[in-house]
């Protein structure tokens, strides 16, 4: 794969393809008109129908509720027009769940399970039999569609799931036994497409996975809606699968091949999930700038004073940030990139992290009005935890981060290796490792597409490109194959690299700002975009010396001191 293929990974080489994100990207007026349309659908039907405390008291969505959702085309929004749906653009159809969470969490959680993980799996990697027999049923909302990966003993490691589908001898297809958790939309969907391991008890560290169209019926239990801290109207359940016949014709992709299954489709997961992360902060910030205004101390309304506004302009700044992210990525894919793996768990860690911490701000601006039960902001917090965790915990994404942004470089390293050992045949290689080894002493790449008047956050975007392709070269040296246990590394890499995307998609879409309205009209942009980039760099200079000068292998130590105590040893008295 050529690293133009992915913007991302090409910083990780010190190559900036701007015109990946240069112009902006924006749909065109059919669809801005058609999801205008659609998104006063959904706020007259917010309006009219949804309560979301009541569904977070009741712990669950009421069917009038659903049906709604279904008479909208929320279950059909990114399924072709020919199976019945809508035919959203990614960008079209992450507004809609980006409304929705706005609404209601549960409401966003329960419509993108559906559609980026249950019915994207169909889209992806099915037949056209598969299509034809699920997709209208799906696209009307008739059947809802789950995800179930994830077991009691695996959480984000697949390679261990113990689920096993057995080929049977009567007919052709699997028994299917095991048991999953966490599986969104569990108590209420019809089509559930379970991961489970095909190869033989023999041991191996890598077991064939498969993925299977599963249809509720005989053996096929769903457990209680789980009790939770959040998220409680979503149908969240345990499935459970005895002696499930399978046939050979709901196999969903390859054979043996559902690794691939599962994270092309958590690709799409996380790029929606951030959808509805940016939702949520936006409903917090009105929330907050309303209580801000409203609430008195000291004979003036809190939000006049420094520490409240400061707390306003970092939710506004952050939230401009992930929009930006979010939207350029979703363009990035209505444009075909083939490989946007990274950019997607870029959004879904920023995402999730930006939220808890508005959400947290949120709470803090409402004071004890907003620690009582009822509060939005009190439900919204509780609901925002969970993104966290979902579709790969932000841990595990850090380590995908960086890894795979590492691998083209680690490879080529090697790669010049043995072609130094063979320099006839590896001439070609070495031609090009040397013209970007010159290119990189020569200076940095530059980001010629940004408009002049934001030369200084170019310059540092530009910098930290150069930075990070240095750093990975070093570690990579440094470490060699050791860098797979190196994860204060990679948190390092990691978050350099999701500072540079934001910073990206900043400057892309303030600048096609500037080129619409002017300096002046686009002046909320720039100076948002100027914030953002003063923050980003002082956690970029941070990052770069701590590839050299830090405290690792002191909290390791510490670290490993507790486990052996059993926990904190002291006591004062």
């Amino acid at each position: 794969m050529a690293i133009e293929e992915s913007f991302t990974k090409a910083l990780f080489y010190g190559s900036i393809p701007e015109e990946m994100v240069f112009p902006w990207p924006e749909p065109g007026k059919d669809e801005r008109e058609n999801t205008s349309l659609l998104l006063e659908g959904v706020r007259a039907f917010a309006a009219r129908e949804v309560d979301a405390a009541r569904i977070d008291r009741e712990a669950a969505i009421p069917p009038s509720v659903l049906q709604g959702l279904r008479d909208l085309g929320a279950f059909g929004l990114t399924i072709p027009q020919e199976y019945g749906g809508r035919g959203l653009s990614a960008t079209a159809s992450s507004r809609v769940v980006q409304e929705l969470a706005s609404v209601d969490a549960s409401l966003a959680v329960s419509v993108a399970a559906h559609l980026s993980l249950g019915a994207a799996g169909v889209l992806l990697f099915g037949t056209d039999a598969q299509k034809k027999r699920y997709l209208p049923r799906l696209a009307s909302g008739e059947m809802i569609a789950s995800f179930a990966l994830t077991e009691a003993a695996t959480g984000s490691d697949a390679g261990a799931i113990q689920t096993r589908a057995d080929p049977t001898t009567d007919a052709p297809g699997y028994a299917l036994q095991g048991s999953k958790l966490w599986v969104t939309n569990g108590g209420v969907a019809d089509l559930f497409t379970v991961f489970a391991r095909t190869s033989a008890r023999d041991g191996q560290l890598k077991p064939r996975i498969t993925a299977l169209l599963v249809e509720r019926g005989d053996g096929v239990r769903t457990g209680p809606n789980e009790a939770r801290m959040g998220l409680r109207g979503a149908s969240i359940t345990d499935a459970n699968f005895d002696a499930v016949k399978v046939p050979a014709g709901r196999v969903l992709g390859d054979a043996g091949r559902g690794f691939k299954v599962a994270m092309e489709v958590l690709n799409t997961g996380r790029l929606t999930l951030a959808a509805g992360c940016l939702g949520a902060c936006k409903k917090l910030i009105s929330l907050s700038v309303a209580r801000a205004t409203e609430r008195k101390a000291f004979g003036r309304s809190v939000g006049e004073f420094g520490m409240i506004k400061d707390k306003i302009a970092r939710m506004m700044t952050e939230s401009f940030a992930l929009e930006s992210m979010t939207y350029l990525t979703t363009g990035l894919v209505d444009a075909r990139v083939p490989d946007f793996s990274l950019e997607s768990a870029i959004c879904k860690v920023y995402g999730s992290e930006v939220l808890w911490r508005i959400a947290g701000e949120s709470l803090q601006i409402a004071a004890a009005a907003g620690y009582v039960q009822g509060h939005p902001a009190e439900r919204i917090l509780r609901d925002a935890r969970a993104n966290l965790i979902f579709e790969g915990t932000n841990e595990i994404l850090r380590a995908f981060i960086a890894l795979s942004g590492m691998q083209g470089p680690g490879r080529a390293l090697t790669e010049v290796g043995r072609a130094m050992r063979e320099p006839i045949k590896g001439f070609g290689l070495l031609s090009d490792f040397v013209l970007l080894k010159a290119r990189a002493a020569l200076g940095r790449e530059r980001l010629n597409r940004a408009h002049p008047s934001l030369r200084r956050e170019t310059v540092v975007f530009e910098e930290y490109v150069g930075m990070l392709s240095k750093n990975v070269d070093k570690v990579l040296r440094r470490h060699g194959k050791d860098i797979a246990e190196m994860q204060y590394t990679q948190r390092r890499v990691a978050d350099m690299t999701l500072d540079l995307y934001a910073l990206a998609a900043c400057l892309a879409r303030t600048t096609r700002a500037i080129e619409r309205k002017g300096e002046e009209g686009a002046r909320r942009e720039i100076e948002l975009t100027a914030a953002f980039t003063n923050g980003a760099e002082r956690r970029l200079q941070f990052n770069v010396a701590a590839f050299d000068s830090n405290d690792d292998e002191l909290l390791k130590g510490i670290a490993s001191q507790g486990y052996q105590d059993g926990g904190y040893p002291f006591d004062v008295v």
